[in-house]
């Protein structure tokens, strides 16, 4: 099932990316006289790779599996996202949200404050099945100097391995799999356990999240402080999409790009991408610092 994700607003100047800001410290630099041509060039060669899941490259970018002879994605993929520690641009929650704000609020379900989300809770223990993935998000107060916010609470929701929605998408509508909320501890972190989401038209590979200031205020309707995605790297989700059962997803990754994403389009998603490692048969470990 398609998700018809309203595309976002273009972000402000700072939130263009790495390239940006360095192109911007090479022209202040040059009209102070601070560093020598050779300096410049050094610093500017930094900026010509091309980011994961964009554009094409000459050289394979980092994180790319090794291929068998059939071309069929291989090994241990380690991948790493692009751009430094900032505010997590606003996004879209999407059409299946299940806060309450469109159908049914799974917010205030007991069993919801958990790290596991791979099956529903209540009347249904369904399992959803799929590569495993362990996302870890890390909470930062930008006006704190992006100190680790302890004590904050994370609602993640997702897609199952057939690109389907708990609670919304046909035959799962009795299930609330792939749902949950998480406090953060000292170091800003939740933590969740659960699967590798499918590729579907139209959107680029992502997890929905949302940031409370507690887990009192995630399960009471309380105030929202961020809204936003998670964006997988092209060189993960081609590995998973080569294992057993995501077949379709394959076909459909393989016709979208994160700058042809209606969310993710508009910077290539360069704080949004998580840092990921590991392996199919093993699962892997997602990493994300939200900026909020």
């Amino acid at each position: 099932m398609s998700e018809r994700d309203v595309p976002s607003q273009a972000h402000p100047s700072h939130d263009r990316g790495l390239e940006f800001d360095v192109a911007t410290l090479l022209d202040r630099r040059r009209a102070l006289g601070l560093l020598g041509g050779a300096g410049l060039m050094a610093l500017a060669g930094c900026t010509s790779d091309g980011g994961d899941g964009g554009g094409a490259t000459t050289n394979a970018p980092p994180g790319t599996p090794s291929t068998s002879a059939s071309g069929t994605p291989t090994g241990t993929v380690t991948a790493s996202a692009s751009g430094a520690t900032a505010e997590v641009p606003d996004e879209t929650g999407g059409p299946f949200p299940g806060n309450g704000t469109n159908g049914a609020n799974v917010l205030d379900d007991s069993g919801i404050i958990r790290s596991d989300i791979t099956r529903s809770i209540g009347t249904s223990t369904t399992k959803a099945e799929g590569v495993a993935l362990t996302v870890n998000l890390t909470v930062t107060d930008s006006a704190k100097g992006y100190a680790a916010m302890e004590g904050a609470a994370v609602y993640v929701w997702q897609c199952d391995r057939e690109g389907r929605y708990s609670m919304y998408s046909d035959g799962v509508e009795d299930e609330n799999y792939l749902r949950g909320v998480q406090p953060t501890n000292a170091t800003g972190t939740a933590t969740f356990r659960t699967i590798f989401p499918a590729a579907y038209p139209g959107r680029w590979p992502h997890i929905h999240f949302q940031v409370f200031r507690s887990t009192s205020e995630a399960t009471s309707s309380g105030e929202i402080v961020k809204t936003s995605q998670l964006a997988l790297p092209d060189a993960v989700c081609r590995a998973v999409y080569a294992t057993p059962g995501y077949e379709q997803s394959a076909t459909v990754h393989a016709e979208t790009t994160l700058t042809s994403d209606n969310v993710f389009g508009d910077d290539g998603g360069i704080h949004q991408l998580a840092t990921v490692t590991g392996d199919a048969t093993s699962g892997y470990i997602a990493n994300l610092t939200i900026g909020v």
